[in-house]
């Protein structure tokens, strides 16, 4: 991929503008956050180029823009943002990707890393047994004909009902871990035979647990208002999404915009960003089906938080009170929101896409749940499996700015084919435990592919997302145990 040579307008540090009358059909600028160093590796590749091809979508209001971990994706880059008026815009599932509601939760524990580092290959080793993972990967529930239904309107709170985690669970989940309007009927029998069995998985890609454990904390009060209360508590981090089923509704749905453009004559440079008036049959069909996806990760993140808790308890023989395993948040990416939002000193109702960003609200917002009203939503940004990953909170820049938005990761500076071809699965094993991070992993080559040497440093990335203003660092991780699908 040859490197990106238009034009780009430094505003500040931490911001880059690529300006409306780069290409004749952009409707706004688009906005990208990045630092100067890192500008320059992010213009190595198009993931620009699309930056300025979704400033032509419909409705866009204004800025097309890009968090500092954007990188190369289908139609929208990863770690893109836009949003539409629902008057006249239009929802693009290129803007939401095919693994819908990936997202991230954050387990704190009353444990110390002294506790649990003399037993952390007994733990990983439980959590890879009780957790299935891995491409293709079958889970222990089994559903009835038709639950399945059941699962992608209600989501997590299913789990819960089925005794999969506990209630208190959903008031720290976004969206309560169940989105409105979600509508089966709109989701393909594919779909559905592919989520049927996969539901409580892990998958592969990406996708980990991570034990992790408190190495720094920068906001000693927002940190305690989580309850993060030293350096060397443990943390547990589950990533990942809809799995087969979300990517079935992508798939599916792409489909059905490409013909709705020919329909409502929409002429955009890159037919990966296909798309549908938001308030036409094919749109609100599409985001009908999304939440059901949505619905279908966070009961996916609630059931495996359910066999988290088992594999500490059973390993480290406590009970679940002793050993504090409290949800502080799960925060979702690669989702497609009606929100009300601020623009040109109005409040209007806007369709935000967020790939690979996630959403960022500050203190107050009546979206932030009750416990962190007075401290804002938590943000939880996962770095590669090596590094670190860090806890945030949103900020009132980010809903002036970016509608609510901030980074979602590190961002990847290889390609996953690259990674391989480079780097050896058995050496990148080899590297981490010399380091005192124990992994288990279904797959070496798998593994290779999520080396840190594939992403961008996860530090750099939270730091141009803190000094812009759209999140603000509270407290960092390091790994100590890892599980790979």
């Amino acid at each position: 991929m040859s490197p990106w040579s238009g034009p780009l307008q430094k505003v500040d540090d931490y911001r880059w503008r690529i300006p409306r009358s780069y290409k004749s059909g952009m409707r706004v600028d688009g906005l990208v956050f990045a630092g100067e160093e890192m500008i320059t590796v992010i213009k190595e590749e198009q993931s620009l180029e699309q930056v300025a091809n979704v400033a032509f979508l419909p409705g866009i209001v204004n800025y097309s823009l890009a968090m500092p971990d954007i990188h190369w994706g289908y139609g929208f880059p990863i770690g893109g943002v836009a949003a539409m008026r629902l008057s006249d815009g239009v929802v693009s599932p290129g803007g939401v990707g095919f693994d819908i509601n990936c997202g991230v939760r954050l387990l704190r524990t009353s444990l110390t890393e002294a506790e649990v580092r003399p037993q952390i290959k007994e733990l990983v080793e439980a959590l890879y047994r009780n957790v299935p993972s891995g491409l293709g990967s079958e889970g222990k529930i089994r559903l009835r004909r038709g639950e399945i239904d059941e699962v992608l309107v209600k989501g997590s709170r299913w789990a819960v009902e089925k005794g999969y985690g506990r209630h208190d669970d959903l008031g720290t989940t976004e969206e309560e871990g169940e989105m409105m309007d979600a509508e089966p009927e709109h989701v393909s029998r594919r779909a559905k035979e592919r989520g049927i069995p996969q539901l409580g998985t892990l998958g592969s890609g990406n996708h980990f647990l991570e034990v992790a454990v408190i190495d720094q904390i920068q906001d000693s009060v927002i940190a305690r208002g989580m309850g993060i209360s030293q350096t060397g508590q443990i943390m547990l981090l589950v990533h990942c999404g809809s799995r087969g089923l979300g990517h079935q509704v992508a798939d599916d749905y792409i489909g059905v915009m490409v013909n709705a453009m020919k329909k409502y004559n929409i002429d955009l440079p890159d037919r990966q960003l296909a798309c549908a008036p938001i308030d036409s049959a094919e749109g609100k069909n599409y985001l009908a089906a999304m939440r059901c996806a949505a619905n279908y990760a966070w009961a996916n993140r609630q059931c495996i938080t359910h066999w988290v808790r088992e594999s500490f308890c059973q390993v480290l023989k406590k009970t679940e009170e002793e050993a504090g395993l409290e949800l502080i948040y799960d925060v979702c990416h690669n989702i497609a929101k009606i929100e009300e939002h601020e623009v040109d000193g109005k409040r209007v109702g806007l369709c935000v896409h967020r790939k690979g960003a996630t959403r960022a609200f500050p203190v107050g917002h009546p979206d932030v749940p009750s416990k962190y009203a007075g401290i804002g939503q938590p943000v939880l940004i996962p770095g590669d499996m090596g590094r670190y990953s860090y806890v945030l909170v949103g900020t009132e820049q980010a809903m002036k700015e970016s509608f609510g938005s901030t980074c979602h990761g590190a961002g990847r500076v290889k390609s996953r084919a690259a990674a391989k071809r480079e780097l050896r699965g058995e050496n990148v094993l080899r590297e981490l435990e010399s380091r005192g991070i124990t992994v288990r992993t279904g797959s070496l080559k798998g593994l290779a592919e999520e080396a840190s040497q594939a992403y961008k440093d996860v530090e750099s990335v939270v730091g141009v997302a803190h000094n812009a203003g759209i999140s603000r660092i509270v407290a960092r991780t390091k790994p100590i145990g890892v599980i790979k699908g």
